[in-house]
């Protein structure tokens, strides 16, 4: 949302249409025109074909500003905003055979860079799947863990060999592995001493171990002791990492 309240989407340039169309659909919904998505009905009066007329020519204008010009250019002779989306659906939301080779080639080049963000990563995973889900391409569960646990990069190569041994062929879940790539980016930043909002930092050392406090400095800790239970989401032999005495 903008700083004047108005709600606002990312301009659609031609790729990921599944996410701009459920935006632009939220978008006028929220601005009471949604409904001139639909026919319009037959024998209305003319106060009624008014305000329908009105609403459209509102849903007409919030569409054509949320496209690049390069898109818009497609669709100026829909005098509809039912028959904008149609076009726009026609062209980009169909499964044809050059949306899929464009987005399967996409699928294949994915790959997660060393140090880049883990959550921006599985949000790209998210994203392409969406799409290729669009145009008719859908993948079973196991088959989209596989694609997730496959784009990471070298690094992760001995998560990857533990967490498909213990799963097993055929029983990979997506929700749980993408909970578990997410716990060990967590565990990995911990260990090289990275801070995340919201966790304890613990201090290495012979000295007494302490929690962050305010304006970074360190407060020791002398209550009882405390184990703090770090999990990678899946249940690994029942193994976990434990922390104790801080």
């Amino acid at each position: 949302m903008a700083k004047d309240g108005r709600v606002r989407i990312e301009k659609f340039n031609g790729t990921d249409f599944a996410w701009w169309k459920m935006q632009i659909e939220a978008l006028l919904g929220e601005c009471d025109l949604d409904m001139v998505l639909e026919e319009k009905p037959d024998g209305m009066d003319k106060a009624a074909e008014a305000i329908w007329d009105s609403k459209d020519k509102k849903a007409r204008g919030k569409i054509t500003l949320a496209l690049t010009r390069s898109v818009a250019f497609n669709i100026m002779k829909e005098t509809t905003a039912r028959g904008m989306l149609t076009a726009l659906s026609n062209m980009y939301e169909k499964p044809s055979a050059g949306n899929r080779v464009f987005l399967m080639r996409e699928l294949f080049m994915m790959r997660m860079n060393e140090g880049s963000p883990v959550a921006d990563h599985i949000n790209e995973v998210n994203s392409i799947l969406s799409r290729l889900s669009s145009v008719g391409m859908k993948f079973d569960d196991d088959t989209q863990a596989v694609i997730l646990l496959s784009s990471l990069p070298d690094s992760w190569s001995g998560f990857v060999t533990t967490v498909t041994e213990t799963a097993g062929t055929g029983n990979l879940k997506f929700d749980r592995i993408r909970d578990s790539v997410l716990g060990e980016d967590i565990r990995r930043r911990n260990a090289s001493g990275g801070s995340t909002s919201g966790l304890l930092d613990l201090e290495s050392g012979n000295g007494p171990r302490c929690i962050s406090g305010s304006g970074g400095l360190c407060k020791p800790v002398e209550t009882e002791v405390v184990a703090v239970t770090v999990t990678t989401g899946l249940e690994l032999g029942g193994a976990s990492t434990v922390l104790s005495g801080y």
